[in-house]
């Protein structure tokens, strides 16, 4: 077990290994395309389900 460090009363501060980070890259055009299919798509999901309940109620 990893400790950083212990208290004169015996009691352990132990503390959480860190991740290495990753950075984020920039979306490719492919991707951006598919993100507005994709936006495409739940717009019209969202809009049609608005739509049938005003027409139901």
């Amino acid at each position: 077990m990893y400790t950083t460090t212990q208290l004169d009363n015996g009691t352990l501060n132990n503390y959480a290994v860190e991740p290495k980070m990753n950075y984020a890259e920039y979306p490719s055009l492919y991707e951006q395309k598919r993100y507005i299919k994709q936006a495409a798509i739940a717009t019209f999901l969202v809009s049609a389900l608005v739509f049938i309940s005003f027409v139901v109620s």
